[in-house]
């Protein structure tokens, strides 16, 4: 019986980094859903499907299975049984990616198989309705946040040290906006389970929250 964890949250909560440090300790498979998103692209331009052609963006997607493994400690996406990851991070993949991901049938797609990997393996997966829509039943399920004001600071400490110019407020501002939509949008709002627990990551560290969420597993074992 697989186990599953589920981390939801706002934009720049720190989800991602805390869902692969607890795969990393756990080994469990840390599920990179924008990864799999990317291999659809792949599956489209591959399948020369015009952008612009909903309908067939619809039908194309039903023929691309798509799962992660983990091999020598490295994540690899395989699509239709080919490991692709020398090949989703192009920006040609990145523009279709854009497109393609927001078709509802895309979406429905990588839903099942995203389920479908969780039914078979150990796995973390986090965005913004993964404890609500795509693993209901997870075994531990976290609303991971922090202010915006936190959030905003951490985003700006990014790419600041990325050798980028920006505005903090400009960050903040962004941030508000993001948040208004991922909670107002029609398909999968952003909120949070009635069963996952809400942690305020604001004035924790990165190993704090990774433990504190891996506590919450033993105590659910």
């Amino acid at each position: 019986m697989s186990y599953n964890i589920a981390i939801d949250g706002p934009a720049g909560a720190g989800k991602s980094t805390i869902a692969k440090k607890i795969a990393a300790k756990m080994n469990f498979i840390y599920v990179d859903t924008g990864a799999m998103y990317r291999a659809m692209a792949l599956h489209m331009i591959r399948s020369q499907v015009d952008p612009s052609d909903a309908d067939k963006i619809s039908e194309t997607c039903q023929s691309a299975d798509i799962t992660i493994r983990y091999e020598d400690g490295e994540q690899v996406v395989y699509l239709n049984g080919e490991n692709v990851n020398g090949l989703i991070r192009t920006e040609a993949v990145g523009n279709m990616a854009s497109v393609s991901s927001v078709n509802p049938d895309v979406r429905k797609k990588l839903v099942e198989l995203q389920q479908k990997l969780a039914g078979t393996a150990d796995v973390v997966m986090d965005g913004r309705d993964i404890g609500t829509c795509v693993l209901p039943n997870a075994n531990v399920k976290v609303y991971l946040t922090a202010s915006t004001a936190v959030r905003a600071r951490r985003r700006y400490d990014e790419l600041t040290v990325k050798g980028e110019n920006c505005d903090l407020k400009q960050i903040e501002a962004d941030i508000e906006e993001r948040d208004h939509r991922d909670m107002t949008r029609e398909l999968s709002p952003l909120r949070q389970a009635e069963d996952a627990v809400l942690l305020d990551s604001s004035d924790m560290t990165i190993d704090e929250v990774v433990d504190a969420v891996i506590q919450m597993c033993g105590r659910k074992e």
